[in-house]
């Protein structure tokens, strides 16, 4: 692994791992449109979840948790509000979850998973 993309792939690879042996039913990864992505969309029970991976391999340059930062947030949130409105749900149950991972060669991934984040 050596491109951003394609660490952000293996990140995405481990949450949605993680995801299902959790029961989430997983609906759509990496959604696209004008305002940004969408890691992966996933139903909790009768719950919509949109989920944004964060993946770290260097521990010298923070948690994943911290590239989860406002702008971020913000290009989510339209992201998502668009979303919604092309796919014409209405319904207002649906949450944002973080799941941050830290990996490190020939060490088990350490996963952790922040459910309903506020953006």
């Amino acid at each position: 692994m050596s491109t951003k993309k394609e660490i952000g792939r293996f990140g995405e690879e481990i949450a949605e791992d993680f995801l299902k042996r959790k029961k989430y039913k997983i609906l759509e990864k990496n959604f696209q449109n004008r305002f940004g992505e969408i890691d992966i969309i996933a139903k909790d029970k009768n719950q919509l979840v949109f989920v944004e991976v964060k993946l770290k391999t260097n521990p010298y340059f923070g948690l994943p948790e911290e590239e989860f930062n406002f702008y971020k947030k913000k290009k989510l949130k339209k992201t998502i509000k668009s979303y919604l409105m092309e796919k014409k749900i209405k319904d207002e149950n649906w949450r944002v979850d973080l799941i941050a991972i830290e990996f490190k060669k020939n060490i088990k991934p350490v996963i952790r998973h922040y459910q309903a984040v506020e953006i």
